[in-house]
């Protein structure tokens, strides 16, 4: 039989790389402190997630929204945005922002979708949003790397 494949604990990762940990983290903390509304960060980490597949973010970034006081429906609706009437014109942006970056492919950072962005984002935000999409790309990929559990 063979050994069963062990990988860190969410726990370990913080233990074992904590300046890792907290530089992320102070990404969160300069995002949380630029004003950025903090019910749309975390509809653009959800998204990003959803994208990525990442069930650990999500549960963790479902609780955060819930806690910033995003109305379940648009919880609910999310992978759907663009359809779906709950969504703000700055909301929608963003969320399509979040997937381009998120997604990467060929033109996602186009002049028609930074202009897209703009129309409804100061340039201070859109540095703080992309930010955002960065840093739960990063938490994805840390958490999907070492199959936290959800």
């Amino acid at each position: 039989m063979a050994d069963a494949i062990v990988r860190p604990t969410y726990k370990d990762f913080t233990a074992r790389a904590p300046d890792v940990y907290a530089g992320l983290s102070a990404l969160t903390k300069a995002v949380d402190a630029s004003g950025l509304d903090k019910g749309l960060t975390e509809l653009v980490k959800l998204r990003a997630s959803q994208i990525n597949g990442c069930a650990f973010c999500l549960k963790f970034h479902l609780g955060l929204a819930r806690k910033a006081g995003v109305a379940q429906e648009k919880l609910d609706l999310l992978p759907a945005f663009r359809e779906a009437e709950i969504f703000s014109a700055r909301e929608k942006a963003a969320l399509a922002y979040a997937e381009a970056m998120t997604k990467l492919a060929p033109g996602a950072a186009s002049d028609a979708a930074w202009a897209g962005l703009r129309a409804e984002f100061s340039e201070d935000e859109v540095v703080f949003l992309t930010v955002t999409v960065a840093g739960i790309n990063a938490w994805n990929r840390i958490a999907m790397g070492f199959n936290f559990a959800a």
